[in-house]
């Protein structure tokens, strides 16, 4: 399970941005996460869009509405179930978000002042359906690459 929170100002993004980045999130993280390209696997995956007037967000100590149309803040936020996240596997998290943003808002790169949080939702603290859920029951799907199931494994200490 994955959700990924897109924060922009009111407008920034199109509709045909957010179908874009609504696929192309889900696979930035996807792949790391199970350690293959498993569309099935994609059910498990939120991306929520939120828009914020300029008046609502800041950076630099000053209201986005009070600092010109050329400033470009966003926060993607991703919160991720506990398992196999060492800092490679969340460096190629974070670049691929970025580069996928970029891409869809069609720049060269992102913007420095697009900033990227990647939070681990311990085991045991994440649920739906009405039950905890834990990335354990989920090994066994077929959806993760045997070497990505066991170094989950190995990371929560079964």
């Amino acid at each position: 399970m994955t959700i990924i929170t897109v924060s922009t100002p009111t407008g920034r993004l199109g509709p045909e941005q957010r179908r874009t980045l609504a696929e192309t999130l889900t696979d930035a993280v996807l792949v790391p996460e199970v350690g293959q390209f498993a569309p099935s696997a994609r059910a498990g995956f939120q991306v929520h869009f939120v828009e914020r007037r300029p008046d609502m967000m800041a950076i630099g100590g000053r209201l986005l509405s009070d600092s010109g149309p050329d400033t470009d803040v966003m926060v993607i936020d991703v919160a991720v179930m506990d398992g196999d996240w060492r800092q490679e596997v969340r460096t190629a998290v974070i670049e691929r978000i970025l580069a996928a943003m970029a891409d869809a808002c069609g720049l060269a790169q992102p913007s420095s002042a697009w900033w990227v949080t990647f939070r681990v939702i311990d085991e045991g603290s994440w649920g739906s359906s009405g039950r905890v859920l834990s990335v354990l029951s989920l090994l066994d799907t077929g959806v993760f690459t045997e070497e990505k199931a066991q170094a989950i494994r190995a990371a929560l200490g079964v």
